[in-house]
């Protein structure tokens, strides 16, 4: 079984060819393998039966479609999100969290903290290409898996690590999910409003969204240095330095003007009015960016002129800057009167950055993904259909699109084992009976 990469008579996918070993968790690492998955690698999820691993499969917390119902109706949410609120028999193939991002992807099972699963990982390691991973970096030690190891059967093989904050230092062992970086980063409390302490914040994984592209782009880049070398290597992206050049310039204000910024919510630093304003119905928004004094003249038209506008102050970008809470609130007073999809269309006819914020179900009604097919059908057998997000970018001369549904819990073993391992029924069995191969957890949470 070989995933297909690219359909009857279209040029064959930029990465068709290359294996990638998968063994990553939550969504930093599972990002990076989506988008290599995407465009024709190979990829091949190695994951044990024997443990759970956290915030991935969504399998840690046995819980029941009617108390996902009941937490919902109190205006909860589950740890997980299933299909139709429904964990049914096999939660672990039923997550959108996991299922978001595991489609064209490959699924075998096996523990690499054994002996025999660290003998039947590196023979397939020496027959692939890329090795991903993003877990504590003292995981990967304790199982004998590290670069130094896995060179030995593969020189050629390109390893990326992802760890939250690097190979070495005092942080090294440190277990960080999204928001732990963020905070780490400084983005938590930039992000923050000014009238709220940063626990009100909410969560954000901006850091695992850059990792995952910048660790797929730094896999290219050692695929390439080894066609021109024919030598592999280990590649370290620490998830906190990956993201930190994005707040390049908040960083290096403080360096050059010794500025610690504060929270600062929609707020721009020249911008008002700037943000997010209520439209009529329920919880319903629009985000409107008054750039300069054309287009805040441009505002008032489209508003009737009314009184409240022809302030002095706000006549200047200065102005409306330091009026910009009282500015805030008297727009917030007009929008909410307005339709926001309306509003949105009369105000970019006027030249007024703006835009309707936008929820799930807005998505799929969203005429401009509709127009570009940007949602895609998979069917996947403990799922059924359901449409998919699309690719995160196109090639004018490869077509392309999603192929295979979300792996399921060692839905490939056979292929894995039999067809690119060449097992024989023995061996196979044995693994079987040692608790290496399956397709469900050995042990659940009650």
């Amino acid at each position: 079984m070989v995933l297909p990469s690219g359909g009857e008579g279209e040029a064959p996918l930029p990465l068709a060819g290359i294996r990638v070993i998968d063994m990553t968790v939550v969504w930093a690492g599972p990002h990076c393998t989506q988008l290599l998955a995407e465009w024709g690698a190979e990829v091949i999820r190695v994951e044990p039966i024997t443990r759970i691993q956290p915030s991935t499969r969504g399998a840690e917390l046995r819980i029941s479609k009617e108390a996902i119902r009941s937490l919902r109706e109190r205006g909860q949410s589950a740890l997980y999100t299933f299909v139709d609120d429904d964990p049914g028999e096999r939660q672990w193939n039923r997550s959108a969290q996991f299922n978001s991002h595991a489609r064209n992807k490959l699924s075998c099972t096996l523990d690499v903290m054994t002996p025999e699963g660290l003998d039947i990982f590196k023979r397939l390691i020496a027959i692939s290409d890329v090795f991903v991973e993003n877990n504590v970096p003292e995981t990967i030690e304790k199982a004998g898996i590290t670069y130094e190891a896995l060179a030995e059967v593969n020189p050629g093989l390109v390893m990326l690590r992802m760890p939250a904050y690097g190979l070495e230092g005092p942080y090294k062992n440190y277990r960080s999910f999204g928001n732990h970086i963020e905070a780490m980063a400084g983005h938590h409390y930039l992000r923050g409003y000014p009238d709220l302490d940063p626990s009100a914040t909410g969560a954000s994984f901006t850091a695992d969204a850059a990792g995952g592209v910048l660790g797929a782009f730094a896999v290219l880049l050692g695929l390439r240095h080894r066609r021109r070398t024919g030598r592999g290597q280990q590649i370290e992206l620490a998830l906190v330095e990956n993201f930190l050049p994005y707040l390049g310039e908040i960083i290096l204000d403080y360096r050059m003007n010794g500025r610690v910024p504060q929270p600062q919510g929609n707020a721009h630093p020249t911008h008002a009015p700037h943000g997010a304003y209520p439209c009529r119905g329920d919880d319903r928004w629009i985000a409107i960016d008054i750039q300069d004094d054309e287009q805040w003249r441009a505002l008032k038209r489209i508003m009737g002129d009314p009184e409240w506008a022809d302030r002095r102050e706000y006549d200047t970008a200065s102005g409306r800057l330091r009026c910009r809470e009282e500015l805030d609130r008297q727009l917030a007073e007009w929008t909410r009167t307005q339709e926001r999809y309306d509003l949105f269309q009369r105000l970019v006819a006027a030249g007024i950055p703006a835009g309707p914020v936008q929820d799930e179900a807005d998505l799929f009604q969203c005429p401009q993904l509709h127009e570009r097919g940007f949602f895609e059908e998979l069917t996947q057998a403990d799922t059924g259909p359901r449409l998919y997000p699309g690719l995160t970018f196109r090639m004018a001369n490869t077509p392309n699109h999603l192929r295979t549904p979300p792996c399921m819990l060692g839905e490939h073993n056979e292929y894995v084992y039999r067809e690119l391992l060449g097992l024989s029924d023995e061996e196979y069995g044995r693994l079987v009976e040692l608790g290496h191969v399956g397709t469900a957890y050995r042990q659940l949470p009650g």
